[in-house]
């Protein structure tokens, strides 16, 4: 009687601790899998819409309280982020890369380069992006950015000794339509040139 009702508690809280270390497994995969719902895709460029909203999803509240950032609302504009180039190909510090414009209707907008979690990473020239205001243009009024751990002329990015990278567009009072995909030919083309 008592070793059926030892099995019996036994069995019980093996099943209770299964339960929990899935949920935290589970919780811990969908914290790392980005903001949630509604994705916004254009090629390699992901924004999400509904994070800088009251009614976002609480998967999007969770990655925002664990990371401490603080997300434009969506009147005040969309951040894009690219962790592969535009064939689909994960960005790698060991390559060097060029991003040709173009670029969405904004007011204003910045690109830059960032750790594969969007935060800044050692970077000897100490620059880590360009704005529509500063970024060197051709004849026309067209950009290119390289990157590259060798210096390069013109607008010019390292990642420095990172091994993976992203690339954050930040778009600021932007028209773009929210409610459908954007043609991913409107946003920036990342081309990988060679590799170390």
């Amino acid at each position: 009687m008592f070793l059926e009702r030892y099995s019996l508690y036994l069995r019980a809280g093996l099943v209770m601790i299964a339960g929990l270390l899935l949920g935290l497994f589970t919780t811990v995969l969908s914290l790392n899998a980005g903001y949630g719902f509604n994705a916004l895709e254009a090629g390699p460029w992901t924004a999400w819409p509904s994070v800088g909203v009251p009614d976002s999803d609480p998967y999007a509240r969770a990655v925002i309280a664990r990371t401490g950032e603080t997300p434009l609302g969506r009147d005040q504009g969309l951040v894009f982020t690219a962790s592969t180039d535009s064939s689909g190909a994960p960005l790698d510090g060991a390559c060097d890369y060029t991003l040709e414009d173009p670029t969405p209707p904004a007011r204003f907008w910045t690109l830059g380069i960032v750790s594969t979690k969007g935060s800044l990473f050692a970077n000897p020239t100490g620059r880590f992006g360009y704005s529509s205001a500063d970024i060197l243009r051709h004849e026309g009024g067209g950009f290119n950015i390289n990157v590259s751990r060798n210096m390069q002329t013109g607008n010019w990015l390292s990642p420095g000794e990172a091994h993976q990278f992203s690339f954050i567009l930040r778009l600021y009072d932007t028209p773009l339509d929210v409610d459908t995909q954007p043609k991913a030919d409107r946003f920036p083309k990342i081309t990988k040139l060679n590799c170390a």
